[in-house]
């Protein structure tokens, strides 16, 4: 049975963001989401990762991370999808909302981040230590997190299609300078947005046993 979805506003320094907020009944976690390049919280990949992490009961929060202003801006230049210190920074503040919020505030954090969205999910994992208990990046760019990632404490799986070959270098590189415990999963025959057959799903399949190790 679908859970529905309540749209959430979380207040921000340039007025809100809105999210669509879904917890299952006896969640004990809540994945939030970092989107990608360019997207937003209506990223079909993202949305179908997040139906199955709730079939798994797992609370999800898909919410956009630049304000209807900076999106506009971003369209015409690019610049902000790469700003990973802006991303994580909105990041933080939702941790910290969903801290304070009664209806969140007693689960268990979790962070999925896709393409540029992983490095972010990184950042803020660093920065808030003792809130974000997992990590899942599909298709992320762990080496935008930078000087963040030997600060990482927080338990991290990395998923990468086994043909997008130049992220796969870029993921191994950000292993090497991780001190957290990280894994690598590399689904064979898949690419950057994981559109063969079954590849999403094996990424939902991963993503859920992740957070339900963590989370639970």
């Amino acid at each position: 049975m679908t859970v529905p979805s309540t749209l959430i506003r979380v207040p921000i320094e340039s007025g809100d963001l809105p999210g669509d907020l879904t917890i299952p009944a006896g969640a004990t976690g809540l994945v939030l989401f970092a989107h990608g390049s360019g997207s937003s919280r209506h990223s079909s990949r993202n949305q179908f990762v997040a139906r199955s992490l709730e079939i798994h009961r797992l609370g999800t929060l898909l919410i956009d991370l630049l304000t209807p202003d900076e999106d506009a801006i971003d369209r015409r230049t690019a610049g902000l999808r790469f700003d990973i210190g802006l991303l994580a920074g909105r990041l933080v503040q939702m941790i910290d909302w969903l801290g304070r919020d009664p209806r969140t505030s007693t689960l268990r954090i979790g962070l999925f981040g896709a393409s540029t969205g992983g490095g972010a999910a990184l950042v803020a994992a660093s920065d808030r230590p003792t809130r974000v208990m997992a990590v899942v990046s599909r298709g992320g760019r762990p080496d935008l997190a930078n000087g963040a990632l030997p600060r990482v404490q927080t338990p991290t799986l990395l998923i990468v299609g086994g043909d997008d070959r130049q992220v796969i270098a870029m993921n191994e590189n950000a292993m090497r300078r991780m001190r957290a415990s990280v894994t690598l999963r590399i689904i064979p025959g898949a690419t950057h947005l994981f559109e063969e057959p079954g590849a999403l799903e094996d990424v939902a399949a991963l993503a859920a046993e992740w957070f339900g190790k963590y989370l639970s």
